[in-house]
């Protein structure tokens, strides 16, 4: 039998676009406590957080197979969020609840987190400096 990669980070993809197209906004529900996420600890609850991505909210957004960053503001500061696509718990749009919850991985069990992230190709390597900019 052929093993095949997590089909999470594509269904995370389509998804996230079904939800824009619609004209709805994307959360995420995110395992905060999952090795290589990071995330304002004090909006942490019940080791999980609760994510806007729509485009309004962020910055930067960038995802592919393994990882999701991007740049949000949380009480007026800047951060700069990682998240390992393993630790993606849910995505819904947040006016009705439309989305899908995942389960562990077709595995089995947890995947062990990717590598470390790599900036997408192209974005500033200046980490911790927060920036504006300017959406229209």
């Amino acid at each position: 039998m052929t093993t095949m990669t997590s089909s999470r980070p594509y269904i995370l993809r389509a998804i996230h676009q079904w939800i824009v197209d619609n004209g709805l906004t994307p959360h995420l529900l995110v395992n905060a406590v999952f090795p290589g996420v990071r995330v304002p600890a004090q909006y942490v609850e019940n080791s999980k957080i609760i994510l806007n991505i729509s485009a309004r909210a962020v910055s930067d957004y960038h995802q592919d197979n393994e990882w999701i960053m991007f740049q949000a503001r949380f009480g007026g500061r800047g951060h700069e969020i990682v998240i390992p696509v393993p630790a993606v718990l849910a995505i819904y749009a947040k006016e009705n609840g439309k989305g899908m919850v995942f389960g562990q991985e077709e595995s089995g069990g947890e995947v062990p987190p990717p590598s470390s992230p790599q900036p997408p190709s192209g974005a500033p390597n200046k980490p911790g400096k927060p920036r504006l900019q300017v959406v229209k």
